[in-house]
């Protein structure tokens, strides 16, 4: 009857590939990374059967270590977008999981099935899809949210996983299979239970954290929506007032002109229109992108900043929540950073023109000199107050929204953020809207 045995070994081995893939954020694709996970373990699976069939079941498990879960690490840290300790918490937590699960299954056998290894086959063929689905349903899609969100407290538990599995699979093969040594059973299946209850409490803690998260991108976006719409207010009510001045701004060229005064007129009506454009604040024809400009550049004025714009964006039909959004976190973060510097030093710059098929949104700001943003990092904030540390996180998110992405980094002094969205995708936002 070991024939059973072995059948259910190949398919947990199988499903505990499918387990960390479901998990892990690759970085291929996921054709590729399927068609290279496919191959290789596939050879390692047939090389452990190999051994299973030369060495015998109880020999191989004092080493499947070595033979299994060194190699199977190795690819999946290749493939893996994350080199970290999330990546080593994921690993562990689907190679334990299903370690957990063949415990299980194997002490049913022992108690129900006489050590036949039907029931060991038979439940193994029930748990492991089950536990697939279950992942895939409920746990799935905030756990890869996790891991976007969450850069802290990996390290913590990816250590537990990381003993759990080591503790795990000493309790179960050393110095033999736990069905044979019934005086250990008692102790082994307290470790079960106690496994269960601390896995479940550090996923109600991730979970947690990920509820937060949310909970405070809620309050910015409602914040920043707070901020647009009173940007905007503003703005038109210096415009109701630049139209009530108009009627003396007109009664006092009629004059001049009654006067036939056509040099001081034309002098007059050029500081009309100075003002009128101080007033307005014209920068984007979308007048809630434009507000935000408006409320931004004031505030950089006010910190004295030596500020230059090239706003090339015409268009007022735009997406303009996300871009709003990416606006008003970039220049909040290069406000905050040139009020900390001295005044002679505040120095900012925004672009935001075309460039073929995409639109691209450029901020720089001078910043602290210790301050070293490698391409491809996100800075951390050193706020201490609740609330702070999503802004570029909320930009990359609507970047991504609007089929692009963001890139910041420190050169020669300044802080820079790139954005560059896909105008094919603002296009389809904006048929929707």
């Amino acid at each position: 009857m070991t024939i059973l045995r072995d059948l259910s070994i190949y398919w947990s081995m199988f499903h505990i590939l499918f387990v960390f893939i479901l998990l892990f954020r690759p970085r291929f694709t996921r054709k590729k990374t399927v068609l290279i996970t496919g191959i290789f373990m596939g050879i390692l699976i047939l090389l452990n059967g190999a051994g299973l069939a030369v060495l015998g079941f109880d020999a191989l498990a004092q080493v499947f270590l070595l033979t299994c879960t060194v190699p199977s690490f190795i690819l999946f840290y290749v493939l893996s977008a994350d080199r970290n300790f999330k990546f080593i918490f994921s690993f562990c937590l689907a190679d334990t999981s299903c370690l957990w699960l063949m415990a299980v299954t194997n002490l049913l056998d022992y108690f129900l099935g006489g050590g036949e290894y039907w029931v060991m086959l038979v439940s193994r063929l029930i748990a492991f899809p089950l536990m697939e689905y279950l992942i895939w349903r409920f746990l799935r899609k905030p756990y890869l949210e996790l891991q976007n969100v969450v850069e802290k407290g990996w390290g913590i538990f990816s250590g537990m996983t990381m003993l759990y599995y080591l503790l795990l699979a000493v309790t179960i093969q050393y110095p033999t299979n736990i069905v044979n040594r019934p005086e250990a059973m008692l102790q082994c299946i307290l470790m079960l239970v106690l496994m269960f209850f601390n896995y479940a409490t550090i996923f109600t803690s991730l979970y947690r954290q990920l509820l937060l998260y949310r909970k405070q991108q809620s309050e910015r976006i409602l914040q920043e929506q707070k901020n647009m719409l009173k940007a905007q207010l503003e703005n038109q009510q210096r415009i109701r007032r630049m139209q009530h001045d108009m009627k003396g701004h007109s009664a006092t060229l009629l004059g001049l002109l009654t006067e036939e005064k056509t040099k001081e007129a034309l002098i007059y009506l050029r500081g009309v229109e100075t003002e009128m454009n101080t007033l307005e604040g014209e920068f984007c024809a979308n007048p809630y992108i434009n507000a935000v400009f408006v409320q931004y550049i004031g505030k950089l004025d006010e910190l004295g900043a030596e500020c230059t714009t090239d706003i090339l964006v015409g268009d007022k039909e735009l997406p303009y929540m996300e871009l709003c959004q990416i606006l008003s976190n970039g220049l909040e973060n290069a406000c905050d950073a040139l009020e900390k510097l001295d005044a002679t030093k505040r120095e900012a710059s925004v672009e935001m023109k075309y460039n073929r098929n995409h639109l691209i949104i450029r901020i720089k700001n001078r910043c602290r000199d210790d301050l070293n943003v490698e391409k491809g990092n996100i800075p951390v904030t050193d706020k201490a107050e609740s609330g702070h540390g999503f802004g570029i996180s909320s930009i990359q998110a609507a970047a991504v929204r609007l089929g692009g992405d963001m890139m910041c980094y420190t050169e020669g002094g300044y802080f820079v953020l790139e954005v560059m969205v896909s105008l094919v995708r603002i296009r389809e936002r904006m048929k929707m809207l």
